[in-house]
């Protein structure tokens, strides 16, 4: 694949200087500038990725994008999706709703896998683990003590 040239306007190259020296951005907006900026210098791929701190391979995505789809498309990210919640409205509510209940008999507080489990036994989800349970009721601030 032949090398992709970088031409900047001054607009985009002021815009650039401006983000890799205020520094208030985020790390990856920073390096892919970095990498414009390098890239149109003349630098080899080897070394923008060796100064910056990234892979070649992250160097010649960074300039591909530039080319085809512009300065913003190349410096910025789209929101990433994510694994989609196992839990419903519904379900979050009877989870908080159990752990704000006395804890099963034998039991001076619920745990998070005793909540899981609970959720599963009652065929609210098919599986979830702890961890998933803590996370979301720390999303509500709830006082288990």
């Amino acid at each position: 694949m032949p090398k992709r040239q970088i031409r900047l306007t001054d607009e985009q190259r002021q815009r650039l200087v401006e983000i890799t020296s205020k520094g208030k951005v985020a790390v990856r907006t920073f390096k892919r500038s970095q990498i414009l900026l390098l890239s149109e210098q003349g630098y080899k791929d080897q070394i923008i990725a060796e100064r910056v701190g990234v892979s070649v391979a992250t160097v010649e995505r960074t300039r591909q994008k530039f080319v085809q789809q512009g300065l913003d498309e190349a410096i910025t990210e789209k929101p990433r999706p994510g694994k989609p919640c196992k839990l419903d409205g519904k379900t979050e509510a009877f989870l908080i709703a159990t752990a704000c209940s006395d804890a099963p008999e034998g039991r001076a507080n619920w745990t998070m896998q005793l909540l899981a489990d609970r959720l599963v036994a009652l065929n609210k989800v098919e599986s979830i683990s702890d961890e998933t349970v803590r996370r979301i009721l720390k999303k509500t601030n709830l006082s288990r003590g």
